[in-house]
């Protein structure tokens, strides 16, 4: 070996000892029942940021929205709804047709519908959004800020002088309702057969249930000629409003997209 070889042997060594001696040793990493908890309350923050800005479930209670919506006593599970939220961020507001969650204005829920949930693990499941949600009511939009509801001498429901055709949604009446026969009337039947609501307040709803016969809904606690002692307010505050029913997902056997339906277009302006 020349002097020229042990020259570069020499570099060559130096160079595999200070590469060996660079290595860093593996880093451990957190034991498997700290990651487990790491991800556990990562998973809680997704689903609270989930419930509180996007979507949350709630079940239906009662019968007021039958026959699209079922729950309530004589049937044999209460309906699970998705309510999404985003669509009425900002500047978007509830619209006629809509079905919204929303919670008591004072006074409209029965101690039934006003249930929650009672064991520890139900009520946990329930704060983050996980386990369908009770104490607010679901009703649909019929009147916005302006709006003016009625009956017509049909029976049927008007909003701004327009009779709306309920029979897509909304379920008949046993009796008769004006001048219909019975089994087609959609329309109410308070203390008045025929009555008035409006204008809507500014930052208000009128909603009734599709089950008019069995809701206590805005046309329930509205202020009639007859009455010489009312203090009932038929209208519901946008600011309880939770969000809009997006789908039924249970039972399967029922599932569906809910879309507003299309005779809520037509209205004309207050």
């Amino acid at each position: 070996m020349t002097s020229e070889d042990r020259d570069l042997s020499i570099f060559l060594d130096e160079d595999q000892e200070g590469s060996r001696s660079s290595v860093s040793p593996p880093k451990r990493g957190l034991p498997v029942w700290q990651e487990s908890i790491l991800l556990l309350v990562l998973a809680v923050v997704i689903a609270l940021i989930i419930k509180s800005f996007f979507v949350q479930a709630f079940y239906i209670p009662s019968a007021s929205m039958e026959p699209g919506l079922q729950g309530g006593p004589g049937t044999k599970t209460d309906d699970r709804v998705l309510v999404e939220k985003p669509s009425y961020w900002g500047s978007g507001t509830p619209q006629r047709g809509d079905i919204v969650v929303f919670k008591d204005p004072g006074g409209w829920l029965s101690a039934e519908e006003d249930a929650q949930a009672t064991n520890p693990v139900s009520k946990a499941l329930a704060k983050i959004g996980l386990f369908p949600t009770g104490g607010h009511l679901v009703k649909r939009v019929i009147g916005v800020a302006g709006d003016t509801i009625s009956i017509d001498d049909q029976g049927r429901i008007t909003v701004n002088g327009k009779a709306l055709d309920e029979s897509s949604y909304a379920k008949p009446a046993p009796h008769a309702c004006g001048s219909t026969k019975p089994g087609t009337c959609y329309g109410p039947m308070p203390q008045e057969a025929h009555w008035t609501a409006g204008p809507v307040p500014k930052g208000y709803l009128f909603v009734m249930g599709d089950n008019r016969n069995d809701s206590a809904d805005s046309s329930y606690h509205l202020c009639t000629k007859r009455e010489t002692d009312c203090s009932d307010s038929p209208w519901v505050p946008v600011s309880d409003v939770v969000g809009k029913v997006s789908a039924l997902v249970w039972p399967l056997s029922r599932a569906k997209v809910e879309h507003r339906p299309a005779d809520f277009a037509g209205i004309p302006k207050p």
